[in-house]
């Protein structure tokens, strides 16, 4: 919707242009309802020459007309009353223009949507960096298609010489058995009396010069021709070459490494759609000059004339043949990658697909596709929807303090292609992102460990599975913070203090600025495989524990912005001296893997909760038991913020039984209501939860 949004701020010259773009044909009211759904369709991956390509039009068109039919029927009021009568009449007319010629709503709104881009993109000069952002991937886009348009017509002008030549080379021809004639006419006047050779040998020898002079002339320019042609096809293919390195060695590696991040928890890779529109045409443009190729060669052998055009075209012919091959080896992907910690004995399912096999008839004889585990030694020696079941794998010798759960395997997926009716035959292989095997789901955390260090930072186009032993601060952060949102389903990122608080711990610093973390690195070891000062555990280790804790548990409350979390024993001290008797907050553990601890201004801090905790009673009603938590930090009545998830009272007796109930009680802390006069204590509540079976606490009545 951005475009939309910066289209609408046009002025002058660009506005009238804009506004010229609409009318009968695509009423502007359609581009300012539908604005978020028509910018989000993928227009370019149809293509408008492909009279094949109509059905993917005419699904467009139904959605396009379904979403204004929706878009009506929520209209209300009186002015909701007559919009609706105009949108649905404009889903009548647009249904009624383009239902037999989709395609053409198709190369409507993509004109539209390019003329937009362009006229916010002239508007903002290139200096707004929301337009930079916003056309930074249309241009690149756009470069594309030109360059596909540009590759289109250079091909029909070859084809076109190619016709000319062979029209040229077949008169030739008629032309050389004409002089072959002359000649046998010539060789029989022998038997003829010198009078009548007299009479009929100068017409004939003078015929014969005229066409041999000809001939001579013509040979010339059928050479030309073939040189001009060939050069023509080298043109052809130095371009085709650079497109297929910027789709191939760009775009897709681009892709492939969305989809090593989506690993960690980033956004969807998305656009493959694209990219196997583009790679579609590629192996449409490379196919029809092979083709032509190979009729130049053909035309060559009909008619040798000496010269270099014969070296000529078996470069042309070797060049297109490894581009083509180049295409179909590179364009054999992992869809959907096989889960990355991996358990024996258990079945996965990965999804592979060849992104230029609809182009080159690779579906008329479905392919069989292996797939087999194999060591990072293994695919290390290679680097230069099919089902699989994990069986016992044969693991290496590990050295050092490389643990099970450090060594990394990947899924070799095998497969052979015959394209153009088994003219040419692939033998194309590709590797899964690394995967870790374990045997039991104790080694999963550590196992997760290794996958995210290996997803954040390895490098496109690295030796399996190379990675850094040591990476900058803020690196980490960003990837922490990746897989802490997609972990926890929340929008609620790690702060700048949170992550302060994490470079605390695994420094063991008590700096609070930001700045003096920004240039430290930290080690694998540091991550996950030397313990906290202090601790029996890792670092990771322990920050995995929080995202479980919290998406188990506390996803509600975080999101809600009710859990500090990263906080420590002082800090929540410091910060809950100057606030009034009662108030509380929520932090992690610093003790315990996956815990979280209430501490209060009396102040308390409370024996840590775990997921065991809270399976028994949630942390909204744990709160609601303690009737001297008044106020969540810094100062937010606690039933404000936690009553909508309290459990709600349990019925009255029937038939003479009453349920049991659990409730939280702290025992040393028996008065019913707070004393703001109370000196400040210390204490770790018992074994949690407690029930509270014994009344002479007197916080709650007796059951």
């Amino acid at each position: 919707m951005a475009v939309w949004i910066q289209a609408q701020q046009l002025q002058g010259d660009a506005l009238h242009q804009m506004q010229s773009l609409y009318g009968q044909h695509f009423p502007i009211e359609v581009r300012h309802y539908l604005s978020q759904w028509l910018e989000g369709q993928l227009w370019d991956v149809i293509d408008l020459e492909n009279p094949q390509e109509e059905f993917k039009a005419k699904r467009l068109l139904d959605s396009l007309i379904q979403e204004l039919q929706n878009k009506a029927e929520h209209q209300v009021g009186e002015d909701g009353f007559l919009l609706k009568i105009k949108l649905g009449h404009y889903a009548s007319q647009l249904k009624s223009t383009y239902d037999r010629c989709p395609l053409e709503l198709v190369r409507c709104i993509k004109h539209i949507l390019y003329t937009e881009q362009r006229l916010v993109r002239e508007a903002s000069n290139s200096s707004s960096p929301v337009g930079g952002m916003m056309d930074s991937m249309s241009q690149k886009y756009q470069q594309i298609n030109q360059v596909f348009e540009e590759l289109r017509l250079l091909t029909q002008d070859t084809e076109n010489d190619l016709r000319k030549l062979q029209h040229n080379q077949e008169y030739f021809i008629i032309q050389y058995q004409e002089s072959l004639r002359i000649q046998a006419q010539l060789t029989s006047l022998a038997t003829l009396p010198p009078a009548d050779r007299q009479l009929r040998e100068p017409t004939l020898l003078s015929k014969r010069a005229t066409v041999e002079a000809w001939l001579t002339r013509e040979a010339n320019t059928l050479q030309k021709y073939r040189l001009d042609l060939a050069e023509k096809h080298q043109k052809s293919l130095q371009l085709l070459r650079k497109q297929q390195t910027i789709i191939l060695d760009d775009e897709l590696i681009h892709w492939k490494r969305r989809q090593q991040l989506a690993g960690n928890g980033g956004p969807p890779e998305g656009g493959l759609d694209i990219l196997q529109s583009w790679c579609e045409k590629l192996a449409e443009t490379i196919w029809q000059n092979r083709q032509q190729i190979r009729r130049a060669e053909h035309l060559r052998q009909q008619l040798p004339i000496p010269g270099p055009i014969e070296e000529l075209l078996n470069d042309l012919n070797s060049t297109i043949t490894d581009i083509i091959s180049a295409l179909v080896t590179s364009t054999f992907i992992i869809e959907k990658q096989p889960p990355q910690v991996l358990k024996t004995q258990t079945k996965f399912v990965a999804t592979v697909r060849l992104l230029v096999g609809g182009k080159l008839n690779v579906h008329m004889n479905p392919p069989q596709v292996k797939a087999t585990i194999i060591s990072e030694q293994q695919a290390k020696k290679m680097f230069v929807c099919c089902g699989a079941s994990l069986k016992r794998i044969k693991r290496s010798d590990r050295r050092g303090a490389e643990s099970v759960t450090e060594e990394k395997f990947t899924i070799l997926f095998e497969s052979q292609f015959s394209v153009g009716g088994n003219e040419l035959v692939f033998q194309v292989k590709t590797l899964s992102l690394p995967v870790v095997v374990i045997v039991h789901g104790s080694q999963d955390n550590n196992a997760t460990a290794t996958v995210l260090w290996d997803n954040a930072f390895a490098e496109p186009g690295r030796v399996p599975f190379i990675v850094p032993d040591k990476v900058l601060w803020p690196q980490l952060c960003e990837a922490l913070n990746m897989k802490y949102k997609a972990e926890v389903q929340s929008n609620r990122g790690l702060s700048e203090e949170n992550l302060v608080f994490l470079a605390q711990k695994a420094f063991s610093s008590s700096s609070i600025n930001p700045d003096d973390y920004r240039g430290m690195t930290m080690t694998w070891s540091q991550f996950n495989r030397e313990s906290l000062p202090g601790r029996n555990f890792t670092f990771w280790q322990w920050f995995d524990g929080v995202m479980e804790l919290t998406k188990k548990h506390l996803k509600p409350h975080w999101n809600d912005g009710a859990i500090l979390g990263f906080v420590n024993k002082q800090q929540a001290q410091d910060m809950l001296m100057s606030k009034p008797n009662g108030t509380f907050l929520l932090r992690f553990s610093d003790s315990e893997i996956g815990g979280i601890t209430i501490a209060w201004r009396m102040v308390w801090n409370l024996m840590p909760y775990t997921a065991k905790d809270f399976s028994i009673r949630s942390l909204a009603d744990r709160i609601s038991d303690l009737n001297h938590l008044l106020f969540l930090y810094p100062d937010r009545p606690k039933d404000e913020v936690f009553s909508k998830y309290y459990t709600p009272p349990l019925s009255k007796a029937v038939d003479g039984y009453v349920k049991p109930q659990i409730k939280q009680v702290v025992p040393e802390f028996t008065t019913t209501n707070p004393d703001p006069a109370a000196n400040p204590t210390y204490m770790d509540h018992g074994a949690s939860p407690v029930v509270s079976h014994p009344p002479n606490y007197g916080i709650y009545p007796p059951m």
